[in-house]
């Protein structure tokens, strides 16, 4: 596997824990939190973020 596709499968499993990790401890007891009233749309939203936060940083050291 070359690191093109490594570093973004990481930002995505990293996202996901974090996603996972900030519902769990900080979450939204009410349910009206759109993103942190369910641990799967805090895992997925964290995915995503993940994944466009290392593929952005990935992209600015490969050019340099």
């Amino acid at each position: 596997m070359k690191t093109k596709y490594i570093v973004p499968i990481l930002g995505v499993v990293i996202g996901s824990l974090s996603g996972y990790f900030y519902w769990q401890q900080v979450g939204c007891s009410s349910g009206t939190c759109m993103i942190t009233s369910k641990p799967f749309n805090s895992t997925i939203y964290g995915a995503i973020m993940g994944y466009l936060l290392f593929d952005l940083i990935f992209d600015i050291i490969r050019k340099k």
